[in-house]
């Protein structure tokens, strides 16, 4: 296991779910705290790295824009990490993602579980 500290949070809500942007804020707390972040967006979460998706969110006043959060994950290089088949039924592509997010299972997800990584799910 590696001395670094790290976090999987796997997201499930949509664009309209509030929750969501507690995910991405918790997100930006564990860059904040020097933790290593993992997104795994399945069903309806897939939808916010889709281009252009989060342009307009702020689903919580009290929190950044979506947008923001989202961009300040990429940023700091965590993995994001797309559920194959969660896309596909959407229509997804890797092209239709924000750059740096990929498509990647379970299996992908539990590899940095089995590093030791803390797992928090939305």
């Amino acid at each position: 296991m590696s001395d670094v500290k790290k976090i999987v949070i796997v997201l499930t809500r949509g664009l309209d779910d509030e929750r969501s942007s507690v995910a991405w804020s918790i997100a930006n707390g564990a860059l904040a705290s020097d933790l290593e972040v993992t997104m795994f967006l399945v069903s309806a979460g897939a939808d916010w790295v889709r281009k252009g998706a989060a342009d307009n969110a702020h689903l919580n006043p009290h929190d950044p824009p979506m947008k923001e959060m989202i961009q300040n994950v990429v940023d700091a290089g965590s993995k994001i990490m797309v559920c194959p088949p969660c896309g596909m039924v959407r229509g997804y592509t890797e092209e239709d993602l924000i750059d740096g997010v990929v498509f990647a299972g379970s299996v992908a997800m539990l590899a940095v579980v089995k590093e030791g990584a803390a797992t928090l799910s939305f």
